[in-house]
């Protein structure tokens, strides 16, 4: 059992496809979180390293130091690890969901062990019990159009980080990767035309699973209630479509607490936690 190795870019439809396969509340990949990952950023910025590739497993190396691992087959999950390991920095970081089973044994036999870390809770909701978008007098929410990206990504650096990997260029990359939908890409504007807030949200319309993925408002506008506006929006946009759970994937831990409460006054309800282990070369 030998693993095809590709550039994430090749491999990217397979993993999602298999991502989708597997899905169940207990599955840590979503296509759109794999999306985000592999475009957020311009190619010679993010240094993406390869991935391998089975029809039940893959293992990639977001980078050579952060290992994704996503299969339930122990057998096809060892192979792909024992793949990338080859090929991997002499230490590396992986993340699963607490009820990963398999690729936790797996990793387990190859000498990861878990390690203290800033961790996510994957959050769901039934999206029949959506609020009504609730914007503040003098905003306006919409969906972004497909020749917006570099406002788009403007107002994702202003409430992220005027340093953030996300640019013009990456974000029509981005745009241009699947499941991008530019109707299920909303932004909170003020009266004239200023763009504060966004959230992003990536239908899977195999599974009906809506991953929101980021969400982010401009400091000088927070705490109004526009994070969540944007959300709601997405979300209902989502839902027209043909989405029918939602799912965000906020901290967990006391370090930053902010968005877990903007979710859950949403509606999402708490699910598994990720858990990271890490691994040395020789030990």
């Amino acid at each position: 059992m030998t693993p095809e190795r590709l550039d994430v870019d090749q491999a990217l439809a397979r993993m999602q496809k298999l991502a989708s396969r597997t899905w169940s509340p207990e599955s840590r990949h979503h296509p759109g979180q794999l999306a985000w990952s592999a475009a957020y950023g311009e190619p010679d910025v993010l240094d993406l390293g390869p991935a391998h590739v089975l029809e039940d497993a893959w293992a990639w190396l977001e980078s050579l130091d952060w290992l994704e691992v996503c299969g339930t087959d122990p057998t096809a999950v060892d192979a792909v690890v024992v793949a990338a390991l080859a090929e991997a920095a002499d230490e590396v970081t992986a993340s699963t969901l607490e009820t990963e089973t398999a690729v936790i044994g797996v990793l387990a036999d190859h000498g990861f062990t878990e390690v203290e870390s800033p961790w996510f809770t994957h959050h769901h909701l039934d999206l029949d019990g959506l609020p009504a978008v609730d914007l503040p007098e003098g905003y306006t929410v919409r969906a972004v159009r497909a020749d917006e990206a570099e406002a788009r990504a403007a107002v994702h650096r202003a409430a992220w980080s005027p340093t953030s990997r996300v640019t013009t260029a990456a974000y029509e990359r981005l745009m241009a990767t699947a499941p991008y939908r530019p109707e299920l890409d909303h932004v909170v504007t003020t009266t004239d035309g200023e763009w504060v807030a966004s959230c992003c949200v990536w239908l899977d319309a195999t599974t009906g699973v809506a991953l929101v993925e980021p969400v982010g408002c401009v400091e000088e506008h927070g705490r109004q209630g526009l994070a969540t506006a944007a959300s709601v929006s997405a979300l209902t946009a989502a839902r027209d479509a043909g989405a029918t759970t939602g799912l965000v994937c906020p901290r967990g831990d006391d370090g930053y607490p902010g968005p877990a409460r903007l979710y859950r006054r949403i509606g999402f309800v708490p699910g598994a936690r990720t858990r990271t282990y890490r691994w040395r070369r020789g030990d």
